[in-house]
């Protein structure tokens, strides 16, 4: 008999399938970052409109995933939690794999648009499940197993492109998320939500209810602003990391696919132990705001360490991504926040605005290298995303073992 009978629901098969989904769309996600080259290379497109274009694509996809999170975030608390898992990786898997056939610009912008849309939807769906059937003494634990397997996806992603040519990645992608769905059809809904829709009277899925005052909207804001340096780090420092190693006078090709991977690797052992981290120190906040100075510390050491080889730079990555590795932690304590009711508006949305920043940020990169240079950039937009990040979760609600039987009036 199992003497510990409350671990088990780390192991269910909502937990299991929701890992494996965010898996499947973490690869997704990034796999136009790690094809961005050899894929518009393709086209013809020389190295400077390769990396014009490559920003006005990866923008069009955060576009998608903002849109996208108010919609399934919406769709989660007004027909389940499940209907949001079985949506998204449809839209999401097929726009890959459509992306495997493209052979123009404008198409390619559009497929990551619609591909943003439908991967906005799961991680937040999968986050509040599990945060909502999960026993609040480990819920920590169980977060931090879907992020953790999850972020795998992105050294998948690599190594599919290593042996395939760039349109078999996307194949590789869309029949991944298609297969998943077939373990989706024995998953459960959420308890609490499934008791929520008996009480006709209280309103669920109104996103603008997170607005109906200044502190809602307050709150709200922290909640987006504590996401922003997962995106810096992804959207600029790594995806970009072609650019900063020639910044940095490396004789070596820098490969902005390997910083991916690299810096995913590093964020799946950093949101594997960031569970553990927060049970230690019985603490959401303390456990992201450690994690994110120790991130601040190497993204300034990456860019002004005297890097001088590519072998270096790669594992600063890594550690980066190891200590940017609170995502589990920082989507846990919004889902915390809310009440059944508003919980995957607010959890599904939040990531996707996250997200969404990254397009202020490559736009502010790019305007600034001309000034300051790349690093200079770099640097300063670093400055604003960290900056913003641990003031909003110094301000949060402290939620360790918050009871998430409760709704938003």
């Amino acid at each position: 008999m199992n003497k510990n009978p409350t671990f088990a629901a780390l192991f269910s098969l909502p937990v299991v399938v929701s890992a494996l989904g965010f898996f499947v769309d973490v690869y997704d996600m990034l796999i136009f970052s790690i094809v961005r080259v050899p894929s518009l290379q393709s086209f013809g497109l020389s190295e400077a409109e390769v990396s014009k274009i490559g920003t006005y694509i990866i923008n069009w996809q955060q576009a998608g995933l903002v849109l996208g999170g108010i919609l399934w975030g919406v769709l989660g608390d007004k027909r389940g939690r499940l209907s949001v898992l079985f949506g998204s990786i449809v839209t999401y898997s097929l726009a890959n794999i459509a992306c495997g056939f493209v052979s123009d610009v404008p198409t390619y912008a559009l497929l990551r648009f619609v591909a943003g849309i439908g991967l906005s939807g799961e991680i937040g769906a999968a986050m509040t499940l599990v945060a909502e059937i999960v026993p609040k003494q480990i819920r920590s634990y169980g977060s931090s197993m879907v992020a953790g397997i999850g972020y795998l996806g992105a050294g998948v992603a690599y190594a599919t492109v290593t042996w395939f040519d760039w349109r078999t990645a996307y194949f590789v992608g869309g029949g991944m998320g298609l297969a998943l769905l077939l373990l989706r059809i024995s998953v459960f809904e959420s308890g609490l939500f499934e008791n929520l829709k008996k009480n006709t009277s209280v309103s669920r899925g109104n996103f603008w209810s997170l607005f109906k005052t200044r502190q809602d909207a307050l709150k709200y804001f922290r909640c987006v602003a504590g996401g922003i340096p997962t995106w810096f780090v992804v959207g600029i420092l790594a995806t970009f990391g072609n650019e900063i190693g020639q910044a940095l006078a490396i004789s070596e090709a820098v490969s902005p696919g390997r910083c991916v991977m690299m810096l995913y690797v590093g964020l799946a052992a950093g949101d594997l132990l960031s569970g553990p981290l927060s049970q230690w120190l019985r603490s959401r906040k303390k456990a992201i705001i450690a994690l994110l100075l120790s991130s601040v510390t190497l993204a300034g050491v990456y860019l002004f360490g005297g890097v001088s080889e590519a072998a270096t730079l790669y594992n600063l990555i890594l550690l980066m991504g190891f200590c940017t590795g609170y995502i589990a932690m920082y989507l846990t304590t919004i889902a915390e926040q809310y009440g059944t009711n508003i919980r995957a508006t607010a959890t599904t949305s939040v990531p996707s605005l996250v997200r969404g920043t990254l397009i202020p940020m490559t736009f502010a990169f790019q305007a600034l290298k001309p000034a300051v240079g790349t690093l200079g950039a770099a640097a300063l937009v670093g400055v604003f995303a960290y900056g913003l990040a641990i003031w909003a979760v110094s301000q949060m609600e402290e939620t360790f073992g918050k009871d998430l039987d409760f709704v938003e009036g």
